[in-house]
């Protein structure tokens, strides 16, 4: 059972954010994966079947990969982990939610290990840090949107 992410892997990434929107629609919106299109630029397909729950899977794409991420674990609105194997890569991701009034702080962390990670960690890591900072901005961008 995979309750975190892999701290010894070939590449972990750390990133947070506060974003000036509650709790409850920041994170309607990050587990909303049939709504990510709306306000995830990056993503370029994702579905899931039903509401995010242990076990669940979901599927999606971006940068030309396609993706299927099984849930691991969830407490909301305040944590999810979720990961699998996409083209050689394991990858586990793990977002936390804390509440600072009207606020909400997210932090995510993702770990990546495979061959072709080990094979290339310095390029990987920037990949993964550049991609995880474009989906925090997007993240509050559309939280902070009253629309949204």
């Amino acid at each position: 059972m995979i309750t975190s992410i892999e701290e010894d892997a070939a590449v972990v990434v750390r990133r947070e954010i506060r974003i000036a929107a509650p709790i409850d629609r920041v994170w309607h919106l990050h587990t909303d994966v049939n709504g990510w299109r709306r306000w995830q630029t990056d993503i370029d397909t994702a579905y899931a079947d039903g509401p995010l729950l242990p076990g669940s899977t979901f599927h999606w794409s971006t940068a030309g990969l396609n993706i299927a991420s099984t849930v691991y674990a969830m407490a909301a609105p305040h944590r999810i982990l979720w990961g699998g194997p996409a083209h050689g890569i394991t990858g586990v991701h793990e977002w936390t939610f804390t509440a600072e009034g009207n606020r909400t702080l997210v932090r995510t962390a993702e770990s990546w290990d495979g061959n072709p990670v080990r094979a290339d960690p310095h390029n990987l890591r920037a990949a993964l840090d550049t991609s995880l900072a474009s989906w925090l901005d997007l993240l509050r961008a559309a939280a902070e949107t009253p629309a949204n």
